[in-house]
C-alpha cells in the first residue's frame, strides 16, 4: 500500500461532498429552499475531514517528504496544492459567512452562498484531478516503500490527534446521509 491510496480514498469522500455543494446550489439558484443543515453538515466535514485531517496529512507529512525527495516547493506542483488548500479555506469561510445570512431569509447571502460553494466545488474538483493524476503519481514513484510505510503511520498518527477515535466513520456516516444515492 502506498500513501497515495489513502488520500485518493479520501478524495472520492470529498468528491461526494463537492456533490452535495452543487446540487444545494443549484436549487437555491432555482429559488428553492434548502435547509441550512446542508450546507453546515457540509461545511462541517470540509473543514474537519478535509482541511483539519486530509489537508493536514499533506501539508504535514506528505508535502515534507516529497519536498525531502527532492521535489520543488516554489513554483513547482507543492506550492500549487499549498496555495489552493488557502483558497479552499477562503472560500469556506465565505460559505459560513452567507450561511448566516441565508439562515436569516437575506436574498444576497442566499447568492453568497450559491456562488462560494459552487466556486470551492470547482476549485476542489479540478485540485483533486491534479492531485490523483500528477503529485501522488510523482510521490509514488520519487517515495520508497520504507517512506511509505512512514507516512502510512504518520496519518494514522494525524487522524487520531486531530480527529479522535471514530470521528473519520462518523462523517462517512454523515455522506451517507447527505448522498444517499452514492
Amino acid at each position: 500500500m502506498k500513501a497515495s491510496d489513502i488520500l485518493r480514498n479520501e478524495h472520492r469522500a470529498v468528491e461526494r461532498v463537492l456533490k452535495v455543494l452543487r446540487r444545494g446550489a443549484d436549487r437555491l439558484d432555482a429559488g428553492e429552499q434548502v435547509s441550512p443543515d446542508v450546507f453546515e453538515d457540509s461545511l462541517d466535514f470540509l473543514r474537519n475531514f478535509a482541511d483539519r485531517c486530509h489537508h493536514g496529512k499533506e501539508e504535514t507529512a506528505l508535502f515534507p517528504a516529497l519536498e525531502k525527495a527532492g521535489v520543488p516547493v516554489e513554483h513547482g506542483p507543492i506550492g500549487v496544492m499549498l496555495a489552493e488548500h488557502e483558497e479552499g479555506r477562503g472560500y469556506i469561510r465565505a460559505m459560513a459567512d452567507a450561511l448566516e445570512g441565508y439562515r436569516r431569509g437575506d436574498p444576497g447571502a442566499r447568492r453568497a452562498l450559491a456562488e462560494n460553494a459552487r466556486a470551492y466545488a470547482d476549485l476542489l474538483a479540478q485540485h483533486i484531478q491534479k492531485e490523483d493524476n500528477v503529485l501522488f503519481h510523482m510521490a509514488d514513484r520519487a517515495l520508497p516503500q520504507a517512506e511509505q510505510d512512514r507516512l502510512i503511520a504518520q496519518f494514522d498518527r494525524i487522524e487520531e490527534e486531530r480527529m479522535g477515535p471514530g470521528v473519520h466513520e462518523r462523517y462517512h456516516q454523515m455522506l451517507d446521509r447527505l448522498d444517499p444515492a452514492a
